[in-house]
């Protein structure tokens, strides 16, 4: 596992948290979603999953919204009961709505199978909220991924550089502002 430079991690590691893993845990917590946080963390890069970052009387919507607000780079893992989440159709809507860089990965789905459905418990105004996020996340050049098939090292791999090439872009351009 490669790690950082000292250098680079002084740069590009200072908030809480550089990267936000979104993320359905009933589909991808144990396997892909925990992999990337802790191949993440192994290379020195300061990820946020919600079972690593997250304890008994966090407040969820605050310690959420504040990890996303304060992440340089977004990791939307997009599996087949993704959409069936408030959560992660909120986690991605205030990604996209704070102009994060977002990685999307596809793990045993396709972009067009995935869709906003209104189960008539969620305002409409959240509905076109959550759907324009997904279509911007979907038209976002990605990873794709099939469990039975692919190369779980490979996937880690692809993702890491995606994350890590993100993460110094956003901290190119940051300079350029200053």
């Amino acid at each position: 596992m490669q790690r950082l430079p000292a250098k680079l991690c002084r740069n590009v590691v200072r908030p809480a948290c550089d990267v936000f893993i979104n993320h359905r845990g009933i589909d991808t917590k144990k396997n892909v979603a925990g992999l990337i946080y802790h191949h993440l963390s192994g290379m020195g890069v300061r990820s946020f999953l919600d079972s690593m970052n997250m304890k008994p009387g966090d407040r969820l919507f605050d310690h959420i919204d504040r990890a996303i607000r304060g992440c340089k780079v977004g990791v939307a893992v997009f599996s087949p009961r993704y959409c069936d989440s408030y959560f992660c159709l909120h986690e991605l809507a205030l990604l996209m709505e704070s102009k994060k860089k977002v990685v999307p990965i596809f793990y045993d789905v396709k972009p067009s199978q995935l869709q906003v459905r209104d189960n008539g418990t969620c305002p409409a105004k959240e509905l076109q909220r959550f759907r324009y996020a997904l279509e911007e996340a979907k038209y976002t050049v990605g990873l794709t991924f099939d469990p039975v098939t692919g190369d779980w090292s490979e996937l880690l791999k692809d993702a890491s550089e995606a994350v890590i090439t993100n993460l110094l872009e956003v901290e190119e351009e940051r300079k350029r502002r200053r």
